[in-house]
């Protein structure tokens, strides 16, 4: 799939009840636990109540998970957090769960559209993003995206014996 068929054919919805199976096997993976700051499973009735409550009511919340869904499927998610009203921003993050839908540019599809949203809807002035240094993937990603690296958090995060850097990107819309 091309960048512009991703960008064409995928879109950001609301989390809805039918997602509750498929959030339940995607936060319970150790692989991915390490990016989503997960450190312990989840209950399937857990997930389940985050979905019956979930609000989007973004003011309110100062937060919202949006599902990634191309051609009719979910592929990921991508969260909105710490919205600033005041300052007029908010930070994102995203994953495409099933590695072996990465590389085909829904991600970076997920990433415009969130801006759009951003933007044109919220009338925000900046998205930011915090990906840790040996993440190259993510990297690419963002900067494909228009982020630009803006500060360097130093050994932010610990990844089993060793800390690591988080590095800080902001996209001014």
């Amino acid at each position: 799939m091309t960048l512009d068929t991703a960008l064409t054919t995928c879109r950001l919805r609301a989390i809805e009840p039918s997602d509750v199976d498929m959030l339940y096997i995607w936060e319970n993976d150790p692989a991915v636990w390490r990016v989503s700051g997960t450190t312990a499973p989840l209950s399937y009735q857990r997930i389940a109540q985050f979905v019956e409550e979930q609000s989007y009511d973004l003011y309110a919340t100062r937060q919202m998970r949006l599902i990634v869904e191309c051609d009719g499927r979910a592929v990921g998610t991508l969260d909105i957090v710490e919205f600033d009203p005041q300052h007029l921003r908010f930070g994102i993050g995203i994953l495409i769960y099933d590695t072996t839908e990465r590389g085909k540019g829904y991600a970076h599809a997920a990433i415009e559209a969130i801006k759009s949203y951003a933007r044109n809807t919220l009338g925000l002035k900046q998205i930011w993003a915090s990906i840790a240094e040996d993440n190259a993937p993510s990297i690419a990603l963002f900067e494909g995206c228009g982020f630009e690296l803006c500060g360097r958090r130093k050994s932010w995060l610990r990844h089993h014996d060793r800390y690591i850097d988080q590095l800080e990107y902001q996209c001014l819309l």
